[in-house]
């Protein structure tokens, strides 16, 4: 991969690590709802191998196809992560503060918390999957998770907190250069640092730990709703009133990830109430919520591709010659309506047993989403090529 000049090189860039570690999560989630695993909250490397030793011979492979395709979406994580990292540093010595801030352009800064909380993720995933035995000592490891999580989410309220502050005195709001939505992407972060706070609050069976998760989820969860709301309406007003841009079209899909994000970690508030605090599981109320999320992850996703097709954008962006490091977005859409819709399938549908694994009507649900993950597979690996193994252009559309 060759290194593109500084002036070429934008922070949205670090979308192609986030997307790339959206797509491990993808891997994970076949062994995730696919293999049994009574005795522990999420799919260990214990069980694969029970798996391999007791399953039929089609099993194997299958084993083997799934771990390969984790373990190669979570090297190109850190690899991209890596890359991003050294590339912005450069970047930053390089580029004023006037020029950071111009039309602010330094919320998508927010990236940066937004993939390195990804980066957690991964590692959990990857490490579940093949480290035998982790899961026996996962309670002494909840703490330096929690402890990492919070100083990511304080660095996090920081730099928001600034970017924020700057706006309310100097008034420089740009409406008309952000007749999108991007300025979501804040809310996106938010979203992310409160799921991943909801997972040792739903999984641990210590209770402290899982109080402090579960706080810490409620607190950026509500954080996003708020913001969320804010910017939805100050964008949409933004866009009715000066149009959308094609390069800025794929905001509309932030959307989808950031419902997706919530949603789990609802899903994961109400885990965390039944291990720690001895809540009934509502599972009707999961079907409700997980079909009102996934319905709206629809209803925005149609809508944006509507108006990006019709203002060309798959045909100049990902098809043709123009150069964005915003095309990125285009992934985490995709990947984000893979891990919800598997959401929707097994906490929806099977848990109130409407369907049942491993039937015929189970494959057909399936299928969407599989076609969904390999094109955000496929998409990556083309905006890889025409974005990172080539100089970008001085002035790429951002």
């Amino acid at each position: 991969m060759s290194k593109t000049p500084q002036q070429g090189y934008h922070p949205l860039y670090f979308l192609a690590a986030l997307g790339a570690g959206g797509l491990t999560v993808t891997f994970f989630l076949y062994f995730m709802f696919l293999v049994p695993h009574p005795e522990t909250p999420v799919v260990t490397a214990d069980d694969l191998i029970k798996l391999w030793a007791t399953g039929a011979d089609w099993v194997r492979p299958l084993i083997i196809l799934g771990i390969a395709g984790m373990l190669a979406m979570a090297v190109m994580h850190l690899r991209l992560l890596v890359w991003n990292l050294l590339q912005y540093r450069r970047w930053r010595r390089e580029i004023s503060l006037e020029q950071l801030q111009s039309g602010n352009k330094d919320v998508a800064l927010m990236t940066i918390p937004l993939t390195l909380t990804m980066t957690i993720n991964v590692l959990f995933a990857v490490g579940a999957a093949t480290i035998p035995g982790l899961w026996s000592i996962a309670e002494y490891l909840f703490p330096g998770v929690l402890a990492v999580l919070i100083v990511l989410g304080a660095f996090a309220l920081r730099m928001y907190g600034r970017y924020l502050a700057r706006l309310v005195v100097t008034g420089s709001f740009d409406f008309i250069g952000n007749a999108n939505l991007g300025q979501m992407m804040p809310i996106f972060a938010f979203a992310m640092i409160a799921v991943a706070f909801a997972a040792p609050g739903a999984m641990s069976q210590n209770q402290a730990i899982n109080a402090i998760g579960l706080f810490f989820a409620i607190f950026f969860l509500s954080l996003a709703a708020l913001l969320g709301l804010v910017k939805l309406v100050v964008g949409v007003n933004s866009m009715f009133r000066h149009g959308l841009t094609a390069s800025a079209s794929p905001s509309l899909w932030i959307l989808i990830p950031i419902l997706t994000l919530s949603g789990i970690t609802l899903v994961r508030l109400i885990m965390g109430l039944h291990h720690g605090f001895d809540l009934e599981v509502p599972k009707p109320a999961l079907f409700v919520l997980t079909s009102v999320v996934l319905s709206l992850e629809i209803l925005f996703g149609l809508l944006g591709y509507v108006v990006m097709r019709r203002l060309g954008y798959f045909r100049d962006y990902l098809h043709g010659e123009q150069k964005s490091p915003g095309a990125y977005s285009l992934i985490c859409p995709g990947v984000a309506f893979f891990v919800f819709g598997w959401f929707w399938i097994m906490f929806g549908l099977v848990g109130n047993d409407i369907v049942t694994p491993l039937t015929p009507v189970f494959f057909v649900l399936m299928v969407p989403l599989i076609l969904v993950q390999w094109k955000s597979l496929e998409t990556l690996l083309k905006l890889n090529r025409k974005l990172l193994r080539k100089p970008a252009p001085p002035h790429v559309v951002i």
